[in-house]
């Protein structure tokens, strides 16, 4: 390993080494509010070497390879690591009220929610098939004993769904791996893509090979577990309901960013869309349409926030699913970043949604002891402020302007239009106006419902930071999208380079 691997390194090493940092200072120290603040203003140092890297690929530098070409920094993986850090570090603000019902293990808890960080910043970067594998699971782990952090039996039942589930998903992911290693002789993604290149596709097997298709079938399941799309989200309900709420609020954007990432990766480097476009364009778009239906007319059911919210983010990966099949069945001529680029911008969106309504979540239920929906009545007159975020990011969550989550829509929407796949485009505006119905709901309840007490609903700085964070996202988004978007196509043009 040389200096400059260390270099590329940098944001993952330093985020270890906070981590570790916490447990040592867990060690000398009483007083355990230090913790949190240390573990925010120690990801400064992260983002400082990220944005250093960033800088370093400004103009028309190259990305710059490393550890033996298995990893990569771009301003692809760079985006990502700049939006898992932000919300990293507004789950550690979220957490600091939370963590007083397990205060003897708060730096344990920091420190697994920096090493699942750090997993999933590789994620981002990685560009081999065995260093993805190795990520996944350091993903994974930190998060299956996040789950079970409660001990309780919901909570321990959430570790245990998860991280069973995982590990089979895991073994499938592998086995695809293995096929496609068989098959190509390589773990590399490019690589990969030029033996694929080389195939004969006359004979009309999709994918040009039985093989192939099987193990890419794999990997998709695989895939399609850590991002929570249907037929492979079983875990996501249960998981989110009795997992801590910070830890729920983790999962439904860091690890959801975190997979799309390496998706995008993989399926834009190792399977070319010049020669497997509409294998895999249709395979997305049906998993798309079964991800939005089946989220949607599932959380219309739910009584528990927290449960709806998990239906929801199954629902949501089917939207960011339809930039995905846009991505492959773009038409000759047609913009290459839209697809993407939509991506990377619905993502964006969606984490600074997703981060405020989940921090209002954790703000309310620390007070009211309860995620039932119908326990939120009357909160406009308990907590003001509260009550406006979360109806911001409900309205945001369905799509409705002025919210980011409006603009994002259109232009996923508009790439999928472009790739003529209109058909997709209906089912998923049908399904936006169906999850207005469960997102109004709790709007209703807070506004239109007479409380059940009047006790007023206070919550404490950090997690005053956290809400004002994920709001001030996704309602300047919502009215100046531009400055998100010229990122996510700097970041996108990467993969058609």
């Amino acid at each position: 390993m040389s200096v400059n691997d260390l270099y590329l390194l940098a944001p993952e090493l330093s985020l270890v080494a906070l981590a570790a940092l916490l447990v040592l200072v867990d060690l000398v120290v009483r007083n355990k509010t230090v913790l949190p603040i240390l573990a925010v203003l120690g990801l400064a140092v992260p983002l400082i070497f990220s944005l250093m890297l960033w800088f370093n690929l400004s103009g028309d530098s190259e990305p710059m390879p490393g550890l033996f070409n298995t990893l990569v920094v771009d301003k692809f993986s760079l985006f990502f690591k700049f939006l898992l850090l932000a919300s990293a570090g507004v789950v550690i603000l979220s957490s600091t009220d939370y963590v007083k019902k397990f205060a003897r293990f708060q730096a344990e808890y920091y420190a697994l929610v920096l090493f699942a960080t750090t997993g999933m910043m590789l994620l981002a970067s990685t560009t081999e098939l065995i260093t993805i594998y190795i990520s996944l699971e350091l993903t994974a782990l930190p998060i299956a004993a996040l789950a079970a952090f409660m001990r309780d039996a919901r909570s321990t039942e959430s570790g245990m769904k998860f991280l069973i589930l995982s590990a089979i998903s895991s073994a499938v992911l592998l086995y695809g791996m293995v096929i496609v290693y068989g098959f190509t002789g390589s773990t590399s993604l490019p690589e990969i893509a030029q033996q694929i290149s080389a195939l004969d596709l006359s004979g009309g097997t999709p994918f040009g090979s039985s093989a192939l298709m099987f193990g890419i079938v794999l990997m998709i399941a695989g895939f399609g577990f850590k991002v929570a799309s249907v037929p492979f989200q079983m875990w996501a309900p249960d998981v989110y309901e009795g997992a801590p709420t910070p830890i729920t609020q983790f999962l439904s954007v860091a690890s959801k960013a975190a997979g799309f990432a390496v998706i995008l990766r993989v399926f834009y480097i190792a399977f070319p869309a010049d020669t497997l476009s509409l294998d895999w364009s249709a395979t997305f778009a049906v998993l798309s349409a079964l991800s939005m239906t089946i989220g949607n007319l599932v959380a219309i059911r739910q009584d528990n926030i927290k449960r709806m919210m998990g239906y929801s983010t199954i629902a949501h990966a089917g939207y960011i699913l339809v930039g995905l099949a846009a991505v492959a069945a773009r038409t000759p001529g047609a913009d290459g970043t839209i697809g993407p680029s939509g991506v990377l911008f619905y993502l964006g969106g969606f984490a600074a949604t997703n981060l405020a309504a989940f921090s209002v979540i954790i703000a309310i239920s620390n007070r009211i002891n309860s995620d039932q929906i119908d326990d939120y009545a009357g909160m406009v007159r308990r907590a003001p402020i509260l009550a406006t975020v979360l109806a911001l990011s409900m309205i945001s969550l369905t799509g409705i302007p002025p919210a980011v989550g409006f603009w994002a829509k259109i232009y996923l929407f508009g790439a999928a239009v472009e790739a003529n796949l209109e058909w997709l485009v209906v089912i998923g505006v049908i399904n936006s106006v169906v999850s207005a119905y469960y997102y109004l709901r709790v709007v209703k309840a807070m506004f239109l419902s007479e409380p059940a007490s009047d006790e007023r609903v206070a919550f404490p700085l950090p997690m005053q930071l956290a809400v004002a964070i994920g709001f001030i996202g996704t309602l300047l988004f919502g009215i100046y999208p531009t400055p998100l978007l010229n990122l996510a196509r700097s970041a996108a043009g990467v993969l058609l380079s």
